[in-house]
């Protein structure tokens, strides 16, 4: 195809003087890669089309829910009937019932969810809630792990964040951020060292379990494990931040995929069949000290809105049809295309580090192993914009970040993965002249 963004860059110009930097969140401004982000006009299956009628094979998928493609036929005709009816009551569904009911089937230790509308809702609203439940105030996240932008946890973020290099955003006040504790992932004796100070004082341990916001990072063998053992012994919960995992790592995300019971997880993206939504969940004894149940206060006019509802449950009743087969082939179309690249890679003589969670998948433009925030910094990110932007001229569309994670659909077809690994040759062909000319 003859690649150009005229029209996008007319349109980017134009967004700026009506929204700061241009969009509605930092990573879609290309910043952090350079260049002008093309403008989406419409999606379907495994495809995006800009405004200049440029193509792509799309392994961004709305950042994770797009699991079935784009335009799905089911969720598109349950979504018209539910448009039809109207878009919002902010009153009591039935599909809230037959969500909920979907999810904790699916999720092994979600006896109970709440939803509301964003990930970032759901991290903030079981903060509090893991507060309320033990009666103490700190909480420990991890160097890298990004759980939304509230207060309490945008402290050394990873994601968007990092693309900035301004981990710890102003406007956060002090006294907040004091309440929350750091720790390097996979770093099971900086935990217990935290633990060991403070452990009387920890409501919660969040984490990413797999981690899709510096990259995608895979926990070390019995690290979840040890995670878990540390937390029960000094009565803090932990919370599994499931928003990007969930129902992606697996049917019942990453918690059934490595045999961990977290006591709350948060969950979003796949779950809202690609509109606005977000829930958290867990033990029923806790999950009732929400309101109105309980004192702990959270409420939403939106949540549970009958339309993200309805393409939820789309979503979730096909996967469910044959969760094992289904995810059986994602995992293996996916990493038929990482192999491919990673070939196309070593012909050039790049040690590339790939990492795959089920249909989630990331490669890091560097040669030592990659287990953390610190090690994934090392990653020439240079070398990445070259890759990406050449991969883009090609019409392959991935995350405009070295630290984002990528994601297969079942929509991608063997064409599209051929296409990818072909791109790529040409791709890395570039990265080998920016290496010769650095």
């Amino acid at each position: 195809m003859t690649f150009k963004l005229d029209k996008s860059t007319q349109a980017f110009a134009e967004a700026k003087q009506h929204m700061p930097g241009g969009v509605n969140s930092p990573v879609r401004s290309f910043r952090g890669v350079g260049g002008t982000p093309p403008f989406i006009a419409s999606a379907a299956g495994s495809k995006l089309r800009d405004i200049d009628g440029n193509e792509y094979i799309d392994y961004v998928g709305s950042w994770g829910p797009m699991i079935l493609g784009h335009a799905h036929p089911a969720v598109i005709e349950a979504l018209t009937g539910a448009m039809a009816r109207g878009t919002s009551y902010g009153a009591p569904t039935l599909q809230e019932t037959e969500l909920a009911k979907l999810v904790t089937a699916a999720v092994p230790s979600i006896e109970m969810v709440r939803m509301v509308n964003s990930g970032t809702e759901a991290t903030m609203s079981v903060l509090r809630l893991a507060r309320a439940y033990t009666k103490r105030d700190k909480i420990v996240k991890f160097v890298g792990c990004y759980h939304g932008h509230h207060d309490s946890l945008l402290v050394k973020a990873g994601s968007g964040a990092a693309n900035f290099g301004v981990p710890d955003s102003p406007g956060v006040p002090s006294s907040v951020a004091a309440g929350t504790i750091t720790v390097a992932y996979n770093d099971v004796a900086g935990l217990e060292d935290i633990f060991s100070r403070h452990g009387q004082e920890i409501a919660a341990v969040i984490i990413e379990p797999v981690v899709g916001n510096m990259g995608l990072v895979l926990p070390r063998a019995g690290y979840l494990e040890k995670v878990r053992e540390i937390t029960a012994k000094y009565g803090a919960l932990l919370i599994f931040d499931e928003v990007m995992t969930g129902f992606r790592v697996a049917y019942g995300g990453a918690q059934a995929a490595y045999k961990i019971k977290p006591d709350l997880t948060c969950l979003g993206k796949v779950i809202g069949g690609g509109l606005p939504v977000g829930a958290y969940g867990g033990r029923r004894d806790i999950m009732e000290l929400i309101a109105p149940a309980g004192p702990v206060y959270q409420a939403g006019t939106l949540s549970g809105n009958p339309l993200a509802m309805t393409a939820g449950i789309a979503t979730l009743r096909i996967l469910a049809e044959a969760p094992e087969e289904y995810y059986r082939r994602l995992t293996e179309k996916t990493a038929a295309l990482c192999a491919g690249i990673r070939t196309q890679a070593e012909k050039f003589g790049f040690n590339l580090q790939f990492h795959q969670a089920g249909s989630m998948f990331g490669m890091f433009f560097s040669s030592q192993p990659v287990y953390d925030y610190e090690s994934a910094k090392q990653s020439d990110v240079e070398a990445f914009n070259v890759y990406f932007h050449a991969m883009l001229e090609q019409g392959v569309y991935f995350g405009a970040s070295q630290y984002e994670a990528a994601f297969m659909s079942s929509a991608h077809s063997d064409a599209d993965i051929a296409a990818t690994i072909a791109a790529s040759a040409v791709a890395f062909a570039k990265v080998a002249e920016y290496y010769k000319n650095k």
